[in-house]
C-alpha cells in the first residue's frame, strides 16, 4: 500500500470490524438473544480475517503487527488492572462486604424516604464495587421486598436501583469500563472522575428530588426484619474510594483494596489461605473474557489502522466535522453506535478507543473533554 493510498484511507480495511459486528450483532438479532453468541468468538474471527487480508504484506509481518497491537503497553497494563479489579471484587464479595454495605444503609436510612434512599444506596454501592450489574444483583431482591412492604410500584423501586447503579458505575475507579477508557486514552483516573462528576451529579440530584417528591411521605412504612451488618467489612470499599479520589495510581489502589479485603476475610473467618487462593482465582477468571477481547481487538485495530481503515474513517468524518464541537459530537456518536451494536460498554470503548484518540488529537479536542464523550465513560489526559 503506498503512502498516498494509505493517507487517503482504504474502506476495505474496515471489513474485520464489520465482520465482528455482523457476527455478534447480526446473529444475536436473528436468534433474539444477545448472550447466545460468545463475543470472544466474534473477536477471534475478526482477528483472523484482519491477518489474512492485505496480500501485499507477508503473513509474518501481519502477525507481527497484530502482536504489536495486542501487546501494546497500554493494553497489557489495562489487562493487569482488570485482573486486580477482579480479585478485589471477588475477595470483597466473599467477605460479605456487599451485604454489610446494603444493610448498613438500610439500617440508618429513615423509613419514610425509603425510595430516594434506595437510589442513594445504589449510588454508593456501585461506586464502591465498580459494577452496575453487581449492584442491581445485590439490591434487586431487597428492592422488591421494600416495594411489597411499602406499596410502592415494583418497577419504580427497581428504577431507583437501576439509576443509582448507573451513577456509581459512571464514577467508580474500579469499573471495567472506566479502566478500559482511561487506559486506552492514557487518562488520569482523578481527572476522569472530576469530569464525569460534573455531568452525573446534577442528574443524580434531580433524580433524588424527583424520587423524594414521588414518595408518599405521609404513609406509614414499616420495614420488616433486622438488617445485620459489620461495619469493618465496609472499610475496604471506603478506603478505595477515598484514596482513588486523592489521585493515587489505580494499580496501588487495587492492591491496597485486596490487602484490606483479605485482612477482613481472615478476621471474619470468611476463608482460610487455601480458599483465599480459590476466591482470587475466581476473580481472575471473571475477567478472562474481557482480557481476551481486549487483546484480540487491539491487535485487529492495529491491522485495520495499518491497512488504512482508520485514515478512511477520518477522511469521511473530515467532511462532516466542523471544529472541536463537531469532533466531540462525532466521537460520542461513534462510541454510542458501537455500544448499541455490541451491547457492551467495555467492548465499545476498546474497539473505538484508538479512533477516538486520533479524532481528538486531529481536532485539538481537550483530552478531559474527549474523556467524557463515550457512553457513561471517558478517555484521555489533562488539558
Amino acid at each position: 500500500m503506498t503512502k498516498d493510498c494509505k493517507h487517503q484511507g482504504n474502506i476495505t480495511a474496515l471489513f474485520p470490524f464489520f465482520v465482528f459486528l455482523g457476527v455478534y450483532l447480526g446473529t444475536s438479532l436473528v436468534i433474539g438473544n444477545f448472550y447466545k453468541v460468545p463475543i470472544t468468538v466474534a473477536a477471534l474471527l475478526a482477528a483472523i480475517i484482519a491477518i489474512l487480508m492485505n496480500r501485499k504484506e507477508s503473513l509474518n509481518k501481519k502477525v507481527d503487527l497484530f502482536t504489536i497491537g495486542a501487546g501494546n503497553q497500554t493494553i497489557i497494563l489495562m489487562c493487569v488492572i482488570f485482573i486486580l479489579a477482579g480479585v478485589f471484587s471477588s475477595i470483597a464479595k466473599q467477605t460479605g462486604a456487599v451485604e454489610s454495605t446494603v444493610n448498613l444503609a438500610l439500617t440508618i436510612l429513615p423509613e419514610k424516604i425509603m425510595l430516594p434512599g434506595i437510589f442513594a444506596i445504589a449510588c454508593f454501592i456501585s461506586l464502591a464495587i465498580g459494577t452496575s450489574t453487581g449492584t442491581i444483583a445485590a439490591l434487586g431482591p431487597i428492592a422488591v421486598g421494600i416495594a411489597q412492604a411499602t406499596g410502592y410500584p415494583v418497577a419504580l423501586v427497581l428504577g431507583a436501583v437501576l439509576s443509582g447503579a448507573m451513577f456509581g458505575d459512571s464514577l467508580s475507579f474500579i469499573s471495567d469500563t472506566t479502566i478500559a477508557a482511561t487506559r486506552t486514552q492514557g487518562c488520569n483516573m482523578k481527572d476522569k472522575f472530576k469530569m464525569n462528576f460534573k455531568i452525573v451529579m446534577p442528574a443524580a440530584i434531580m433524580t433524588f428530588i424527583i424520587l423524594f417528591i414521588i414518595s408518599d411521605l405521609t404513609a406509614t412504612v414499616h420495614m420488616q426484619g433486622a438488617h445485620p451488618y459489620q461495619l469493618y467489612k465496609v472499610i475496604p470499599y471506603i478506603v478505595v474510594i477515598v484514596i482513588s479520589i486523592t489521585g493515587v495510581n489505580v494499580f496501588l489502589v487495587l492492591v491496597i483494596g485486596i490487602i484490606l479485603s483479605t485482612i477482613v476475610g481472615f478476621i471474619s473467618g470468611a476463608f482460610d489461605v487455601w480458599k483465599l487462593f480459590n476466591v482470587a482465582q475466581a476473580g481472575i477468571g471473571s475477567m478472562t473474557n474481557l482480557i481476551l477481547i481486549s487483546t484480540m481487538l487491539a491487535g485487529t485495530v492495529e491491522l485495520i489502522k495499518h491497512n488504512g481503515g482508520i485514515d478512511k474513517i477520518l477522511s469521511i468524518m473530515k467532511n462532516r466535522i466542523r471544529g472541536k464541537r463537531g469532533a466531540e459530537f462525532g466521537i460520542g456518536i461513534l462510541v454510542s453506535l458501537v455500544n448499541f451494536c455490541t451491547a457492551n460498554n467495555t467492548v465499545a470503548i476498546i474497539v473505538t478507543g484508538p479512533l477516538a484518540k486520533d479524532i481528538a488529537d486531529k481536532y485539538n479536542v481537550a483530552p478531559k473533554r474527549s474523556a467524557r464523550l463515550p457512553w457513561r465513560k471517558s478517555y484521555r489526559t489533562k488539558s
